[in-house]
């Protein structure tokens, strides 16, 4: 499109050129852009952390060599599936790349303690160490997977943003976990060397180089940790109020934050662009409108920040609809670091509303589009006010400069009001009809012929030289100016004859709406709704709905519109897949225990994620978003991967006939250090779109934030917590299934 508007361009009359206020390409390139440079620093960092924990080369690239391998199979994928590559399938794959290094972090970590103090080969602890991990590979990619299955049930425009999203993360995590059971154990039986064997410790000479002396320090540091870790477990057990404390204490606290955190549907993004809407007095002539709006033109370049503007008038974007009393303006900022010293987009519409208020010919109202195309005209919350009684439009109008006025009273409304106007001048034409009938004139055809003159007909079409060509009837300007314009229509009777119009019609001045809209077959009117700044729109419209509720009369009902609808609807079924999501983890795994009550330690142990999640979504200022709730979701996944490889273990040794207690600490201590890795390795990788900027950047940053502050108090915590929780119900297993009780 933009060639061939090039192209064209050489060929416009002089001084006649073009420029392009908007353009989805121009921001779906920069986000795309930007997530592909992201793409490659997470990798970079995940290879980081990575070599920091396996200390050798040969380690850290089989982990390395999963993302390429489950990055392009999730490609090959996602064309079967038909999905596009666009900006929710590139997030899935920054986010997947921190996850699919875990499965083969956990099979290469596993090999290497079995070489620890030993003298096993690279094959031989390959062995080894896949008969031990093999299930909690496995119960981990079925976990992984399981949280995602749900979404497939979910509908509307929250299903679009969640299955494109949550499939793609699931088809990386299935091959990865392929890619661990497979390629990774053949790739450590031939490139893994036994380093922990007597022998290798001693450099040439007696000479330690700083890479050597810096693994050494870096293990003893790690092992006087993890010591201490230990005793802190041992600690809690012993003080079992002290650790039902703890366990409560994190439910609880997550709840807490969980519904006191703001609520959303899509953010607002900064795009660089929001519109206008002018407002003249009824029955306003095109020619003044326009003639406000190149005033509100001049009064906008005056305004650093602003590229171009462009208006329309004669036309309401906010209702869709013709007349010469409206106007709409469009404005493109320049990018950020142009603007000047007021760069946030919200601001800068603050200076723009305070150099408009000086417009005193009419209303000028700025908004933002929504943030998803086709929901609504215009950002914050919309309403339908209806008319069940089918009442005149002045008194709908009457109900609703009362409802905006008990709104303005909210404190999170910057602004509400609503372009319906019932008081337009008018004129009512009222037909004789028995005069009509007396001079044989059918009416339809007297208002057919007064509609032709005022308004126009298409009354044919002809083909002339290869061309096509329409014929439009319409008096012209000068003869339909006003009233006297009926002496010059004339219509045909039954009898051939032409009578004047004005005989058999009546002018009355009257005052109503130019367009009168339907909603559920009843009058209505939409209210539009503007937060103030840091206001969610979950927050707005639980402010809104206490005043609709115990203001409004039986006689007039309330629906939410546009994008406010569609959150509304997506905040209940948001909670039921997420329910879903848990009772499939449950399902799962009481298949691979056997057991009812061991999942539970899995399970209770996320709320520990949860915690950081929301805090952290509340300190950088963001909302409980769709991108957040995706983010959730993952980490319930994640955070009950961590708890899989302690319990799996502690499951094995109880087998083994140690005591519950022992099985607990054994589990936590032998997973402490893959589980730090992993998550460390994900952290890393969500860095690049916490610090990302651009038009995607509150998205990157929403999904970003909660991953990585959730993963982080999911390990403080988790890692005190999922053993506490193994032993109470892995004593309540035995007890119900008669086992005796080794504690």
């Amino acid at each position: 499109v933009n060639e061939q508007i090039e192209t064209l361009s050489k060929s416009f009359p002089p001084g006649i050129g073009y420029y392009k206020l908007m353009s989805t390409k121009d921001r779906l390139d920069e986000a795309t852009g930007q997530v592909k440079h992201t793409l490659i620093e997470a990798f970079i960092l995940v290879f980081i952390v990575v070599l920091l924990f396996l200390q050798d080369f040969r380690s850290t690239i089989i982990p390395a060599i999963a993302v390429p391998v489950a990055i392009i199979g999730t490609f090959f994928f996602l064309m079967v599936l038909g999905f596009t590559i666009n900006i929710l399938t590139l997030f899935a794959l920054v986010l997947a790349i921190g996850i699919v290094v875990d499965d083969a972090i956990v099979v290469v970590e596993a090999v290497h303690s079995k070489m620890e103090g030993t003298n096993l080969t690279g094959r031989e602890a390959t062995h080894s160490a896949m008969s031990e991990i093999t299930g909690a590979v496995i119960s981990i990619t079925l976990v992984m997977s399981a949280v995602f299955i749900p979404i497939g049930f979910m509908s509307g425009a929250a299903g679009i943003f969640y299955k494109q999203f949550a499939y793609t993360l699931a088809i990386a995590i299935i091959i990865s976990a392929v890619n661990a059971l497979t390629l990774t154990p053949a790739l450590c039986a031939l490139f893994l060397k036994n380093t922990h064997a007597e022998g290798h410790h001693s450099g040439a000479n007696g000479n330690v180089g700083f890479g050597k002396r810096f693994t050494t320090a870096f293990n003893v540091g790690f092992n006087s940790m993890t010591n201490r870790y230990i005793k802190g477990i041992v600690f809690l057990i012993n003080r079992k109020w002290l650790a039902t404390s703890l366990v409560i204490i994190t439910i609880v606290v997550a709840a807490v934050a969980m519904y006191r955190t703001p609520k959303s549907f899509v953010p607002l993004e900064d795009d660089g662009f929001f519109v206008y809407s002018l407002s003249m007095p009824p029955g306003t002539g095109l020619s003044t409108t326009t003639e406000v709006a190149q005033k509100i033109n001049n009064v906008l370049k005056e305004i650093e920040a602003i590229e171009e503007n462009t208006s329309i008038t004669g036309f309401n974007m906010l209702n869709n609809s013709a007349s010469s009393a409206y106007g709409t303006g469009f404005i493109k900022l320049k990018s950020k670091d142009k603007r000047g010293e007021i760069k946030d987009i919200d601001q800068i519409m603050q200076v723009v509303d305070s150099k408009l208020s000086e417009i005193k010919e009419g209303s000028v109202y700025t908004f933002r589009q929504p943030p998803v195309d086709g929901y609504g005209s215009s950002n914050g919350a919309e309403i339908v006010l209806q008319d069940l009684r089918s009442q005149s439009p002045q008194k709908l109008v009457a109900q609703a400069d009362s409802l905006i006025y008990a709104l303005m009273g909210i404190p999170d409304v910057q602004m509400a009001y609503t372009t319906f106007r019932a008081d337009y001048p008018q004129l009512e034409l009222e037909v004789n009809e028995d005069k009509a009938k007396q001079l044989g004139v059918s009416i339809s055809g007297l208002l057919r012929t007064i509609q032709t003159y005022f308004s126009g007909d298409q009354s044919q079409d002809f083909i002339r030289f290869g061309k096509f060509y329409r014929v439009n009837i319409k008096a012209d300007g000068i003869f339909r100016m006003d009233e006297q314009a009926f002496k010059d229509i004339f219509v045909k009777n039954i009898h051939g004859q032409m009578v004047a119009a004005n005989t058999l019609v009546s002018l009355h001045k009257v005052y109503g709406p130019e367009a009168v809209s339907r909603y559920n077959m009843f009058n209505a009117l939409t209210i539009n709704i503007t937060p103030k700044p840091g206001v969610s729109n979950g927050q707005l419209m639980q402010s809104v709905e206490y005043i609709l509720d115990n203001r409004l009369p039986s006689d007039f009902k309330y629906e939410w519109t546009g994008l406010s609808l569609e959150e509304k609807s997506t905040g209940n079924q948001a909670i039921l897949i997420l329910g879903l999501c848990l009772l499939f983890v449950y399902l799962l795994l009481s298949a691979q225990y056997e057991s009812y009550l061991l999942p539970l330690a899995v399970l209770l142990s996320i709320p520990t994620g949860v915690i950081g999640a929301f805090l952290g979504i509340m300190a950088v200022g963001l909302d409980n978003n769709i991108y957040v709730q995706v983010g959730i979701i993952m980490l319930i996944g994640l955070l009950a991967k961590n708890a899989i490889l302690i319990v799996e273990f502690a499951v094995q040794r109880r087998r083994a006939g140690f005591s519950i207690v022992k099985s607990a600490i054994d589990g936590a201590q032998s997973r402490l250090r893959p589980i730090i890795m992993t998550s460390l390795a994900f952290i890393a990788g969500m860095i690049p779109l916490v610090l990302s900027a651009g038009s995607t950047a509150v998205g990157n940053k929403s999904i970003s934030v909660s991953t990585a502050t959730g993963m982080l108090t999911g390990v403080i915590l988790g890692i005190f917590v999922i053993p506490l929780l193994y032993i109470v119900f892995q004593f309540l297993q035995d007890k119900l299934s008669g086992k005796k009780q080794v504690v």
